[in-house]
Parts: C-alpha cells; sequence; structure tokens
C-alpha cells in the first residue's frame, strides 16, 4: 500500500513568522494486523477484542488525528523558532528510509499512550523472555486457565507412572513458587561457559565439576519382552580396577582415603555415594546433595541410546550390582529434594525409581509415594494409584496406604474448585476408608495424636480397643510400618479440619465394636497372619530413609550385620559379573614382634614363610637377611637421632619454693 501524506498549516502567531510546517502522515495498518505481538498480551481492555475491524479502523483514525494535530503543532513551533532550518528538515522528510518510517511509527504509539495517560514500560530482552516463561508456565501448570477444567482428563488418558523430563528439574517447581528471577538470578549467562559439561535431564551439570570424560561405565541392552526393554549397566576393565580401589578404602574406614580416590577419579559413582553419606553425618548437606548429583550425571551420560527415562518400559535389574548405583542415587536424589521443598520433583523421582522394576520394587517405593503425592498435592494421582493397584498389590494391608488415601479423598473433597456432588462422594469415600483403615490399624491412632500433640478425649483414651494393648498385640513387623508412617507423615494430620474429620469416625468405629461387629475379628485374624516378619527391602528403604523411629524399630538382625551406604543390605540372590581378587591372608597367630616389623617392612615375613618360599627360590633367605639388615639400620638411626630436652630452668629464687609447700 502506498505512504499518504498531507500538508496541515499551522495557525498563525505560534511562531515568530508565522510559517508552515509538514508532517508525514503515517502508513495504517491493514485490519486484523497487529504490529506490535506483545499488545496481544498484554492487553488491558477485552472489549476491545470482541468489537468489530470496522469500529477499530475509525478508532485508530480518529485517534491519530487527534493526537497528530497535537504534533504538528509543537513540531511547528519548534520549526518557526528555529527559522531556515525549517525546509531543511521538510527535505529531509521527504527523503526518509524506511527504517526511520518504522522508528517513528514507534514514537507515535509510545505518544498515544502517553497521551491517553499510559506510562511507558521500558523493558529489556531478559524481562521480555522471562514475562513470556512466566505465562507459558501458568498455561502448562494444573492451576493454569485450562488445567482445572482439562487437567483430569488428560491425567487419566496418561499411564499411571507417567514421567515428565521439565517435572524433573527442580528449577521448575521453584520457578511457580518464586518466580524465575528469583530462582535463576544470574545462572544464565554462566551456563554458556560449560563446554565440556553436557546438558542432561536427570541434574543440572555446574561449572565447578571437573571436566568428564570416559570413565569406563556403559550400559547395554539385554533383552527385550513383553513390552519392557531390560538394560544394565557395564563396568569395563578399568572401571573395575577403581572399584577394587574403592572397597580397599571403604575397608580402611579413613575418609581421607576416599578423597584421594576421587582426586584421580572424580566421576566413580560408589565413592561419590559413600563420601556423600560422610558429608551428611558431618551436617554438609549442600556438599552431600552435590556429590549425589554427580554421580547421578555420570550414569546419565553412560545410557543406552534407547535407555528413556519417560517410556516407562525401561527396566533395571536390582539383582545386579551394577544397577544399584542408579537406583540408590535416584533415592538418594530424591530425599533431598523433598527435603528442599520440591515435593513435585520429588514424586516425579519417585514414579521413576518405582517404573524401573515395579514389580519387586527393590527400594519399596510403595512406602513413600503417598506421602510425596499428599505433600505435592497430587490428590487425583494417589487416589487413581489406589484404585488400580488394589486388586493386584493389596496396598489397602500397608498402613500408610490405608490411611493416606482416605486423607486425599478428604483433601479433595474441600477443594473449591470441586462440584458439590463430588465433594460430598469424596467425603462420603473418605469416611469409609478411614473407619475400615481405624478397624485394621488399631495401634496407629494413639501414636498419631501423641506426635500431633492432641489429647484424646476420655471415650477414646479409655477404651481397651486404642488403648496400650492394641501396640502390645500388634507384630513387630506391622509395628515397623507404623513407625515409618508416623515418623514421616504425621504433621500432615495437624490440621484441624482433618483432626475434627478424624474424631468423628473415631467415635463412628468405636460404636462399631460396642456393638460386636465380625468386621472386628476378621481383621484381628489378618493381622496375625499377614504381619509374621518384614522382606529385605522394606528394611532397606528404612535404612535409607534414616527416620529415627522407624530405625530404632529394627530387628537384631539387620543392625548387627554391617551396612554400607553405597549398599545397604544387598539382594540374596544378587547376579554377579565379576569378583574381586583374593588379597593375601597373613596368619593370624603373628607375634607381637613380627607385627612391629610388618608395620615398619611391609614385605617382613616369619621364618616359616620364608623356608617355604626358599625351596622354590633360593636367595629368599638372603633378601630376608638384607631385608632385616636394613630395618636395623633405620631403627639404629632413629635412636641415635633421638635428643632428650632438658626441662627450663627456673628464674624464682630457691627460697620463694617454698610457697608451693
Amino acid at each position: 500500500e502506498e505512504e499518504e501524506e498531507e500538508e496541515q498549516e499551522l495557525p498563525a502567531g505560534c511562531g515568530q513568522g508565522g510559517a508552515s510546517a509538514r508532517r508525514r502522515r503515517p502508513r495504517q495498518e491493514p485490519a486484523g494486523r497487529v504490529a506490535n505481538l506483545f499488545e496481544l498480551i498484554t492487553s488491558d481492555d477485552p472489549e476491545a477484542e470482541t468489537a468489530s475491524t470496522e469500529k477499530r479502523d475509525d478508532s485508530r483514525l480518529q485517534e491519530e488525528d487527534h493526537s497528530g494535530n497535537k504534533e504538528e503543532v509543537e513540531l511547528g513551533c519548534l520549526e518557526n523558532d528555529r527559522g531556515k532550518d525549517g525546509d531543511e528538515k521538510d527535505q529531509l522528510d521527504k527523503t526518509a528510509i524506511p527504517s526511520n518510517k518504522s522508528r517513528k511509527k514507534k514514537k507515535k504509539r509510545k505518544n498515544k499512550k502517553n497521551a491517553a495517560g499510559e506510562a511507558p514500560c521500558p523493558r529489556d530482552e531478559d524481562n521480555d523472555a522471562e514475562d513470556i516463561e512466566s505465562i507459558l508456565v501458568r498455561l502448562e501448570s494444573p492451576s493454569g486457565p485450562w488445567g482445572q477444567s482439562e487437567g483430569r482428563v488428560i491425567a487419566d488418558s496418561r499411564p499411571l507412572l507417567y514421567v515428565e523430563h521439565r517435572n524433573l528439574n527442580p528449577e521448575t517447581e521453584l520457578k511457580r513458587y518464586f518466580g524465575a528471577r528469583a530462582v535463576l538470578g544470574d545462572q544464565r549467562p554462566r551456563q554458556r561457559q560449560r563446554p565440556h559439561l553436557r546438558s542432561t535431564w536427570l541434574t543440572v551439570p555446574k561449572s565447578t565439576w571437573p571436566r568428564h570424560s570416559k570413565t569406563g561405565l556403559s550400559m547395554r541392552l539385554l533383552e527385550s519382552k513383553r513390552g519392557a526393554q531390560h538394560f544394565a549397566f557395564e563396568h569395563h576393565r578399568e572401571y573395575q580396577q577403581v572399584q577394587f580401589k574403592f572397597l580397599d578404602a571403604v575397608e580402611s574406614m579413613d575418609p581421607n582415603n576416599l578423597v584421594l580416590l576421587l582426586q584421580g577419579n572424580p566421576y566413580h559413582v560408589d565413592s561419590l555415594l559413600q563420601l556423600s553419606d560422610v558429608c551428611r553425618m558431618q551436617e554438609d548437606q549442600e556438599m552431600a546433595r552435590d556429590l549425589v548429583e554427580r554421580a547421578l550425571y555420570t550414569l546419565e551420560c553412560a545410557f543406552h541410546p534407547m535407555f528413556s527415562l519417560t517410556s516407562g518400559t525401561c527396566r533395571l535389574d536390582y539383582r545386579r550390582p551394577e544397577n544399584r548405583a542408579f537406583c540408590l542415587a535416584l533415592f538418594k536424589h530424591m530425599i533431598f529434594l523433598e527435603k528442599r521443598g520440591c515435593p513435585r520433583t520429588a514424586l516425579e523421582f519417585c514414579k521413576l525409581i518405582l517404573s524401573l522394576d515395579s514389580e519387586n520394587d527393590p527400594l519399596c517405593m510403595l512406602l513413600v509415594i503417598d506421602f510425596l503425592s499428599l505433600r505435592a498435592k497430587e490428590y487425583a494421582f494417589l487416589t487413581r494409584l489406589f484404585q488400580e493397584w488394589e486388586n493386584h498389590r493389596n496396598l489397602s494391608q500397608l498402613p500408610n496406604f490405608a490411611f493416606s488415601v482416605p486423607l486425599a479423598y478428604f483433601l479433595l473433597s474441600q477443594q473449591e474448585d470441586v462440584s458439590e456432588m463430588e465433594s460430598s462422594q469424596a467425603h462420603e469415600k473418605a469416611s469409609h476408608l478411614i473407619q475400615q483403615a481405624l478397624i485394621m490399624f488399631p495401634s496407629v491412632l494413639m501414636p498419631l495424636l501423641d506426635h500431633c500433640s492432641v489429647q484424646p478425649d476420655t471415650a477414646v483414651a479409655s477404651h481397651s480397643f486404642f488403648g496400650p494393648n492394641a501396640q502390645l498385640s500388634s507384630p513387630p513387623a506391622l509395628n515397623q510400618l507404623v513407625a515409618l508412617y508416623l515418623g514421616r507423615t504425621h504433621h500432615l494430620w495437624k490440621d484441624l479440619a482433618v483432626m475434627g474429620w478424624l474424631e468423628t469416625n473415631v467415635h463412628q468405629v468405636l460404636r462399631l465394636v460396642d456393638a460386636n461387629n465380625p468386621v472386628l475379628e476378621e481383621a484381628e485374624q489378618k493381622r496375625k497372619v499377614r504381619y509374621q516378619s518384614a522382606p529385605r527391602n522394606i528394611y532397606r528403604h528404612v535404612i535409607l530413609s534414616e527416620i529415627r523411629e522407624a530405625t530404632a524399630a529394627l530387628p537384631p538382625e539387620v543392625t548387627s550385620q554391617p551396612i554400607m551406604g553405597f549398599d545397604p543390605l544387598p539382594p540374596l540372590d544378587s547376579i554377579v559379573s565379576y569378583t574381586r581378587p583374593e588379597r593375601a591372608n597373613h596368619p593370624s597367630n603373628e607375634s607381637t614382634l613380627s607385627l612391629f616389623f610388618r608395620s615398619l617392612l611391609p614385605n617382613f615375613s616369619l621364618q616359616g614363610e620364608v623356608g617355604a618360599a626358599g625351596a622354590e627360590e633360593p636367595g629368599a633367605g638372603q633378601d630376608l637377611n638384607q631385608g632385616v639388615n636394613r630395618l636395623m639400620a633405620a631403627m639404629r638411626d632413629m635412636l641415635a637421632n633421638i635428643q632428650f630436652q632438658e626441662p627450663p630452668h627456673e628464674d624464682h629464687p630457691e627460697g620463694e619454693e617454698g610457697e608451693w609447700d
């Protein structure tokens, strides 16, 4: 389209000579076209979007005429003051290049906003990018404008253990809480200075980490059956040698040996995990978390090209020692995320660990997934998990699911975006399930109230069903599960509304007990039969969780054996791919003198051993004599260099020494 130009004369008396000035009129934008895309996002007038294009064009023309007249008056006054410069201005305006036209258009838009009373808001490129990013996060979040209505439909159509890449990054969750500027800060320019670190999904590599090179760790595909791919990590020969050194360092019980080993091999996974436990015991949480993240980075760099974190069809057998480091690193990272205040990210890692071996569940993730779901307010996911897995996994027989699922239904009924009918159904379902849980596990109520600092009423405290006999009659394995659940989840029950709902259902259960309902006897028989002993994976979970109430209830057969942080309670049916070479065993009946000589001279051996070796090597006895001679010479030099220092002379006279008597 051609640009239209109009010449208007300024009113007389505005300048000294009353000269006229000419101004180029801007090109009209076609209907339905927006020059600035950010106007669509920051538009404050929703009625303007529903108006017809003709009315918008007419109003735009009127505004431009009105603002153009004002600008022409001001420009005319300035040009009349300058005199001859006005003619030169006209000539330059006629021959202006298109870039100057666009600049004038932008200036006119700003002048229009200023004339209408809107202050200009200058933004740099970083602020614009952050605004767009925050808008996209709000749109994609479950609480966004479309998430409330379509979130449940989308969640139900996905697989149960579906993992999203963006939810594996804790920064995504922290941005929702505090904003992108508060979380990222000055990290964006620093990320460009990491050419030697590749980007990964599980962790964000740091510029302070050592340069990553080939570590001798890889992954291979074992087989594909029933729609699942089974993988296994592999240790090459150089990695095996480092692993042997690591075992020697662990047996030495000296953390400095682990530090020395990591200086030469900064990406040895088991060393990183073991040293992380040492730092955590020394209350250096930041370093402990950094070491676990570095271990995850090393393991992800060794992934097979077909191994996927989100498909849910990749399997890792925990019986293989090479695979255990990955599962343990994920578990430790999940614990750190939950303590950091990122329960949604921790829940995503929990689903990832469970998807690697959901049938055997070697780390017993079912004991923690309910807690993370409640902390992340993912109530719909927890109820769906219970509905789909209850028939073949008997989740209601675990105390954590028996109490957490009705709590999730109750919290669902309290949400504002739920209809009245759905709220009443969820509340009814929650009351029914919590009554079943109290009947099945009566030993949970009184310790739960004690943890919440709630004093029960006399009707509950004096009743024998919830009294001390309930705790004494429970099997030890059941007490272990109850202690684990209460130590981890008791603070979620402190809400006043939750306590009121619990009190109502407790009194309803007492009425059933007084009526001798046959359900009570059936629940008692189940408790006696099903909780005789806990499996090994539950003990492994308790050790890794480090919850004081549950750790104190571990049986002696578990606490009496050595437990290593890099491999706690290994499976009894482990699949070993390589073994550690046997070390030379020294006889245990050595004398004190021979042990002293061995500490000074490691090659020293007894006469019997030398005699046996001398039959094969004729010069063995002569080597022994030379070694003993060198040892004696070293001892003589050491004794000769010992100097006894005389006590310092006192300056006090002899007469003053009597004061100490």
